[in-house]
């Protein structure tokens, strides 16, 4: 078993995505132009001087997009950033399999030597100082081309190997139940076979996020019965399945989780076990539910 560290995360305000998957509303936290040299490197310096952050071992840093969009980015910042993050244990960023490349490597090789821990070999992410999440939503190049996600299961796949090829680590995010998936049983089977693309990918971490309503696509989406959000049960039966499985990390996306539903009585108690398998990537006995209320949703 692993240790758990604390993580902290910065979200950096700059130029809004050049995707719009209709399932995303964190292009209205963006900026229109590109931001100035120098912007980023200022913002972080304002994040990491409050106090919350001083005792974090790992650091998340997202920007609604891809850190590395140059338009979003400049690589100009690069050094400076590195050297503001040097002394956390991993720096995880986002980015679309599309822009993955040689800059993914350039900034791979400022962060080398900066800190504790040496670069590690090619094709070894094992003490990789980098992670790059990146939004693999739904293992179907049907569903993604109707999500607007303009990627392929197999750019994915290319993306993944490259970075893992240059020793950096990758995270999958994985969306439960997204648009014009009508029912749970489908949305269940979907996020498993998700998992697994993911992980055959060469993908360390997964993080399974249940799709939630705010894009106003999916306002009009659901009037029309092809958008609703995930049972808590479907959430709970596909982290216990990435769990059991053993092939890396894999984690529930908790934010307003409690909107999901369910038995009310029992909400907390299941809510609870969920940050406890985050935790200790242990699944534990599912809630027994007192009030006869379904909560196994095909959990195998």
């Amino acid at each position: 078993m692993g240790v758990a560290v604390s993580v902290a995360t910065v979200f950096l305000t700059n130029r809004e995505c050049p995707w719009r998957c209709i399932y995303c509303d964190l292009w209205k936290n963006t900026t229109t132009e590109t931001v100035p040299l120098g912007a980023i490197p200022a913002q972080l310096d304002f994040a990491l001087a409050q106090p919350e952050l001083r005792e974090a071992r790992q650091l998340k840093l997202y920007n609604a997009g891809s850190f590395f969009d140059p338009k979003a980015i400049p690589p100009g910042d690069f050094p400076a950033i590195a050297a503001r993050v040097g002394p956390f244990d991993r720096l995880i960023v986002e980015c679309h399999p599309a822009l993955v490349g040689a800059s993914s490597v350039e900034f791979r090789d400022r962060l080398s030597g900066i800190g504790d821990r040496p670069r590690p070999l090619a094709g070894s992410e094992a003490e990789s100082k980098l992670e790059v999440a990146m939004g693999l939503e739904i293992a179907d190049d049907a569903l993604l081309k109707k999500l607007n996600k303009r990627m392929t299961l197999a750019l994915f796949r290319r993306a993944t190997e490259f970075l893992v090829n240059h020793g950096l680590a990758v995270r999958a995010f994985v969306i439960v139940k997204p648009p014009f998936v009508r029912t749970d049983e489908e949305a269940l089977d979907l996020a498993r076979r998700s998992i697994d693309f993911a992980f055959d990918c060469g993908a360390k971490v997964v993080s399974l996020v249940p799709a939630r309503f705010g894009p106003e696509a999916l306002d009009t989406l659901a009037r029309r019965g092809e958008f609703a959000p995930p049972r808590l049960a479907t959430l709970e039966a596909a982290l216990d399945y990435g769990v059991r499985l053993d092939r890396g990390r894999v984690f529930a996306d908790l934010w307003d989780v409690e909107k999901l539903g369910g038995c009310q009585p029992c909400l907390a108690d299941r809510v609870a076990r969920l940050r406890a398998i985050n935790l200790r990537q242990t699944v534990s006995p599912l809630v027994n539910c007192p009030h006869g209320a379904d909560v196994r949703a095909s959990s195998r």
